[in-house]
């Protein structure tokens, strides 16, 4: 048992390096930071406050437990996979404040000792503990930490003899709230609407691709002139370049150099004594002298920096110049433009995004011998249920084995931050994009702080698409809510989907490589209420496979010919299919894609690299799919299968292709050179057979 003076977390337990303050058990409040090493992770603490003393000795002990325990081998065993003989802080946190809830109930109830928590108080308790309303999922949640309760007053020393929680030994069902669709988490989050993620990843990219050079100078120049203020000394010569710059403005009444102050303007001292070789002391005596700071307010000028402006809107400067007043907003928005563009074009989680430090998107080396340049990675750390060979949850996270893949706007982005911060720093370090005042907070930018800093960047993107006169490019409020760091995961790249291989490129990139179509079976995030990343990936290719159909029924209106053995089938499939007309796509949509998917033989699936179109059926598919599978293996198109469909169109795309194969074959000698040679002539052949075969939509009909 834990003396008064037992250190609150054992040194077993803390990382080497994590020197947050460690409280004695004595004390009101535990800091559990000596617990934490994410960087995205609040520094979380339990307030002992909150439990009615009578009971406070019997919880302290068995929180302690669970801070420094772990739970039973023979206890985990029945709770699935995912349960963890230790935890995370905020999870301890949480636990915790549950069983404090518990004991101000029993307080109330006159019950002092937690060894009178008997079976039908639990029933008694657990009653009244859904009137608040809850969901069925964080009913269960709360089961769950009130069964810890039990399970660690086991493991104590003394323990108080609390009875076990009924649902524990009879099941969850008949102790929890009705349901009321579908369960809470990453999986019921709903994807951003498009006419939201359009205009503001085109700001992003703007802020990123054309502001940032104007933005990081601007900053330079300013934190030069705050400098060179705060190291000048009052003198006679400053005083009248003091003058000089002043009172001509406030003569001819121009406005005088301000910056916002508590909703106020008010004069920009330093700025004023960076430029007159005055000290602030001087700029703040002589404005008190002649009445200035007032009239700043009333009369506020621009405060102008030194700096070239490079940055266009729609082919115009973005600014007449930078301003000394504005540069920290405008770094606070390059720095979360950024952040945007990380979180959508990565697939990565919020806390991956968070956790990237400079250098870990290095440029690439030469793929080939040609120097052409291999892709740019992503090696950093992610921390979803990242536990140790005993099952124990790890605050800091593991480098990834498989690394993220880097479009050229993330690249961007990364070189953009790396600009931002000192080398080794995290990409969004919540000190260095304190701006101005980075006071030292811990590790990077908190969900809550990146959500704000969004909403504000979208304000500030509508106020410059109206001042630019750029309606069109005003980012509306999104129907579902707020703007969320965890919406743009959801958010799928559409046209990564839609790419043959496409979402197997995707489940790698997401990290749910056992999550592809074709594997619908059994992992745990795909087995979660709504499918889980299955239903994502249904309805994007849904969506692709109602293009398609559209497509080849606008062709075959314009008079191409249509070939192959599906070709009937392709016909009545693009006859019978609707047309998608870009409305918002709703997380229910997911069931109506997949039952769309699930009509066999009808479902058209364009493959450019193999050029043909897949009206899939099972049965007769080369590409060999697993018995349940809803899309064909498109990375693995055979020819001669009865699935096979070609237009005109696509025969002369084999023809064009053909041609740029017999350049190659030119400049390449001996045996590769003859296989290239030979894979033109197939091309040739498949789109002369097409061209003999071809009939139109009428004559098929």
């Amino acid at each position: 048992m834990p003396g008064p003076e037992t250190l609150v977390v054992l040194s077993q337990w803390i990382s080497p390096g994590n020197t947050y303050y460690n409280a004695r058990y004595c004390e009101p409040v535990w800091p559990l930071a000596p617990l934490i090493d994410g960087p995205a992770i609040n520094l979380v603490k339990m307030h002992w406050r909150n439990c009615p003393v009578p009971l406070l000795d019997q919880v302290k002990p068995a929180a302690w437990t669970m801070i420094n325990g772990r739970l039973r081998p023979t206890y985990l065993q029945k709770r699935g996979a995912r349960a963890r003989a230790r935890t995370s802080a905020s999870d301890m946190r949480g636990t915790c404040n549950e069983w404090m809830r518990l004991a101000r109930w029993l307080h109330e109830r006159r019950i002092t000792t937690l060894g009178d928590c008997t079976e039908e108080v639990w029933r008694a308790y657990i009653s009244e503990r859904w009137q608040g309303g809850v969901t069925r999922g964080h009913a269960e949640k709360v089961c769950t930490q009130l069964t810890d309760l039990w399970a660690f007053d086991q493991l104590n020393a003394h323990p108080t003899g609390i009875a076990r929680p009924p649902w524990d030994t009879e099941g969850f069902d008949d102790f929890l709230p009705a349901g009321a669709g579908s369960a809470g988490g990453e999986n019921s989050t709903e994807p951003l609407d498009p006419q939201v993620l359009g205009p503001l990843l085109v700001w992003a990219i703007r802020f990123v691709d054309d502001f940032s050079d104007d933005i990081l100078a601007a900053w330079a120049e300013r934190q030069r002139l705050i400098t060179v203020a705060t190291a000048t000394r009052a003198s006679p010569e400053g005083l009248a370049g003091l003058a000089e710059f002043l009172l001509p403005r406030v003569r001819s009444g121009e406005g005088l150099p301000s910056v916002r102050m508590h909703r106020r303007r008010r004069l920009a001292r330093t700025y004023i004594s960076a430029l007159t070789g005055s000290s602030t002391h001087q700029v703040d005596h002589f404005a008190k002298q002649h009445q200035l700071c007032d009239l700043a307010n009333e009369r506020p000028g621009p405060c102008p920096l030194q700096v070239q402006v490079t940055g266009l809107i729609d082919g115009k400067p973005w600014r007449e110049y930078m301003d000394f007043d504005e540069a920290a907003d405008l770094m606070r928005h390059l720095g979360t433009a950024a952040a945007v563009i990380c979180l959508y074009l990565t697939g990565m989680r919020p806390q991956e995004v968070q956790g990237m430090r400079t250098g870990c998107c290095p440029d690439p080396k030469p793929a080939d011998d040609d120097g052409t340049p291999g892709r740019y990675l992503i090696r950093s750390w992610h921390y979803k249920n990242v536990a140790d060979d005993d099952g124990n949850h790890i605050s800091a996270g593991e480098e990834r084995n498989v690394p993220w893949v880097a479009i050229t706007p993330v690249v961007n982005a990364i070189r953009v931050l790396e600009r931002m911060v000192p080398t080794g720093e995290l990409l969004l370090s919540a000190t260095h994009h304190d701006i101005p005042f980075q006071r030292g907070h811990h590790g990077a930018l908190k969900n809550g702080a990146l959500n704000k800093r969004i909403e504000d960047l979208v304000a500030w993107a509508n106020h410059e698409a109206q001042s630019h006169g750029l309606p069109d490019q005003v980012i509306p409020e999104d129907p579902q809510g707020k703007i969320g760091m965890s919406r743009f995961r959801r958010s799928l790249a559409w046209h990564i989907a839609r790419r043959p291989g496409g979402l197997v490129a995707l489940a790698i990139q997401y990290g749910h490589m056992r999550t592809v179509l074709d594997a619908r079976v059994s992992s745990g995030y795909g087995s979660r209420s709504r499918t889980g990343i299955h239903s994502v990936l249904d309805i994007e290719t849904a969506l692709a496979a109602a293009d398609t159909a559209a497509k080849l029924r606008d062709q075959v209106a314009a008079g191409e010919k249509v070939s192959g053995p599906a070709a009937r089938r392709a016909l009545t499939a693009a006859a019978t299919t609707p047309r998608f007309e870009g409305r918002i796509v709703p997380k229910t949509f997911a069931k109506k894609a997949a039952k769309f998917l699930a009509r066999d033989g009808v479902v058209l699936f364009d493959n450019p690299d193999a050029m043909l179109i897949c009206a899939f059926k099972r049965d007769t598919a080369l590409c060999e799919p697993d018995q349940e599978a809803n899309a064909p293996r498109q990375y693995d198109c055979r020819p001669g299968c009865g699935n096979a469909v070609r237009t005109d169109t696509y025969a002369r795309l084999l023809r064009e292709r053909a041609d740029e194969i017999d350049q190659l074959a030119a400049t390449s000698a001996g045996p590769l050179g003859r296989r290239l040679k030979a894979n033109a002539d197939r091309l040739r052949e498949t789109a002369d057979t097409h061209d003999n075969t071809a009939q139109t939509a009428k004559a098929i009909a």
